[in-house]
């Protein structure tokens, strides 16, 4: 069905035209899994190579000491297991273990294209990351690796080997690569820094987790089944078409709409009346089916669920970068149009309630909760009252490039948009659940404190893309509404929380490392908070209220991916946990550099 009804006059005016990332066994898991991604990044990124020309050899510079290592002696080492003469003068400094990992590591091959590979490569983000590497990987001439870099990595990715670091090494167009060794501890001393700033506050939120667990017990006498499983709906899922012609914009969408019992064994099923509704909103390069589960999950809950697919920021957004048909993974206009999506979409969910007959009274649109995973965290906040903080933009993303926070890559593409921006709030939007959100800088501070509704933000400390410090930790302290929840995944990764797609949409399939561990675990923890905060703070049923107590959260905890709720840790806690002025820990000041 189509809708043509305009939600908002928001146009292409409002963007400039533009050319085309605890215990101590968390700790250690964290580390692990930083050095999994970030290592095959780096390395790879070491060169690249014509079939004429081959790097020989890799340069290791400090100051005016200079030592080099051929590439040769690491082939034979990945290839055969011996340690050549240059390579065991290195090797005397490594244990047996770490030497294992890096001949595992030289042969690691990673499934992209040498299309994809490109067309990212020449993106903005694509080349900000570039840039970053040239600065530290760079040519025998000193000069920097950002061109080498790239050619070498789509050189290895067309090759039938396969993009490995060892084949990168090969495809470096020169016959020598330097790595600059000052550079390199530099962001290897920020990374540790990051690293160990993150174990403090999930140490300081695990230990206030247990304080509000031991005052403010579960009392199980009045509690409502586990809400880990099904509830006593079951639901049917149908898909609608909208269109927005103010915006020249034409999305789709899945409502799940519950159904209960009737006990008519003619009608033995028939609609909710007056089901609250929650919006689900997708992260970037994501798409609708990727949450089913929890639109499933909320549905046997007696809610009616409805996940939009947002264009321009979804799985085919992506797809288009590959084949060509896009120049970058996401334009700046998405984060108006995102916001605008969700509004337009209960727009037309109440003119079906009116007049459609599978819609009609059968939805409650006066109280809505969103619930919005990366991307969509943006979104969530956005529809909640945060607004876009251009002067924030301004001073944090001069000094982006330098920055450990991966996530700003996108967050300033905002830059481009044309202030002030429109106000994105809905005001039939009165509950929020953000996952692993950005906006620590495109909101700020100023953004997060407009807020003032219920919002549960859920963070991993395993997140290399929304880094949990900076995103989720302490943009929790700056939020002021009384009712607020802090639920930490510990050793979950910016993907463990989200599901197969149905449609088969991936462009890339993560390994195993990369999703983290027991995603079905972590999914069990959002079905679990989601229901019981929507049911505290939608419904209004406070027979749920023990499920968003500290209490369940260990109650439920498993070893594997353990987590922590907190309602209370104030800027001057965190500072504390991080040995820092108060002051810095209400700004991004503590930012981690590159440089």
């Amino acid at each position: 069905m189509n809708c043509s009804e305009p939600a908002s006059s928001f146009t292409a005016r409002h963007v400039r035209s533009r050319p085309f990332a605890l215990t101590q066994r968390s700790a250690r898991w964290f580390k692990s899994k930083i050095k999994s991604i970030l290592i095959p990044a780096v390395l790879p990124a070491v060169l690249v190579a014509s079939p004429a020309s081959a790097a020989e050899r890799i340069y290791f510079s400090y100051g005016i000491i200079e030592r080099s290592i051929s590439i040769d002696s690491l082939e034979i080492y990945a290839e055969e297991g011996t340690i050549e003469a240059d390579l065991e003068a290195y090797s005397r400094y490594a244990t047996p273990e770490q030497l294992e990992q890096l001949r595992t590591l030289l042969s690691a091959k990673a499934e992209l294209s040498p299309v994809a590979i490109a067309q990212f490569l020449y993106t903005d983000q694509g080349e900000i990351l570039l840039r970053r590497l040239g600065a530290i990987i760079q040519t025998e001439a000193r000069q920097s690796g950002f061109y080498a870099i790239r050619s070498a990595l789509i050189l290895a990715a067309d090759d039938p080997e396969g993009l490995t670091p060892l084949n990168v090494l090969r495809k470096f167009p020169v016959t020598g690569i330097r790595i600059d060794l000052s550079r390199t501890l530099s962001v290897v001393s920020n990374l540790e820094q990051l690293i160990n700033q993150t174990t403090e506050a999930v140490n300081a939120i695990e230990q206030q987790s247990e304080l509000e667990a031991a005052s403010d017990p579960m009392t199980d006498s009045s509690s409502p089944p586990d809400p880990r499983r099904l509830g006593s709906f079951t639901w049917q899922r149908q898909t609608i078409t909208l269109n927005d012609p103010s915006r020249d914009r034409t999305f789709v969408a899945d409502v799940y709409l519950p159904l209960e019992a009737t006990g008519d064994p003619n009608y033995p099923l028939a609609p909710v009346a007056s089901a609250r509704v929650i919006i689900m909103s997708h992260g970037l390069g994501s798409d609708r089916t990727t949450y089913r589960y929890l639109g499933e999950h909320l549905a046997s809950y007696g809610f009616a669920v409805a996940i939009p697919e947002h264009p321009g920021s979804n799985a085919d957004q992506l797809q288009a970068l590959v084949e060509g048909r896009a120049s970058q993974v996401t334009e700046p206009a998405e984060f108006i149009n995102r916001p605008l999506d969700v509004t337009y979409l209960l727009d037309e969910l109440e003119r079906l309630n009116q007049s459609d007959f599978a819609f009609q009274g059968r939805l409650n649109l006066q109280q809505v909760g969103v619930v919005g995973q990366s991307f969509g965290g943006y979104t969530a906040l956005a529809l909640a009252g945060a607004k876009i903080n251009f002067q924030q933009l301004a001073e944090d993303c001069a000094a982006e490039e330098s920055t450990l926070n991966l996530s700003l890559l996108l967050q300033c593409r905002a830059e481009e948009l044309v202030p002030p921006a429109i106000d994105l709030r809905d005001e039939r939007v009165v509950s929020i659940m953000a996952i692993n959100p950005i906006g620590s800088i495109i909101l700020g501070p100023a953004g997060f404190s407009e807020i003032d509704i219920p919002v549960m933000l859920v963070s991993g400390n395993a997140d290399t893309v929304a880094p949990a410090l900076f995103e989720q930790i302490r943009p929790f302290t700056w939020l002021t509404t009384p009712n607020k929840y802090l639920l930490m995944i510990r050793g979950s990764t910016h993907f463990s929380t989200i599901g197969t797609s149905e449609t088969s949409s991936e462009i890339v399939t993560l390994p195993p490392e990369i999703i983290g561990p027991s995603p079905a675990v972590a999914r069990s923890y959002i079905d679990a908070m989601s229901t019981a905060f929507f049911q505290v703070h939608l419904v209004k049923d406070a027979d749920y209220l023990d499920y968003l107590r500290a209490a369940y959260t260990e109650r439920i905890s498993e070893p594997t991916l353990p987590i922590d709720l907190v309602r209370f840790l104030t800027p001057a806690q965190l500072a504390q946990a991080l040995r820092e002025p108060v002051e810095s820990s209400s700004r991004l000041d503590s930012n981690s550099s590159l440089n």
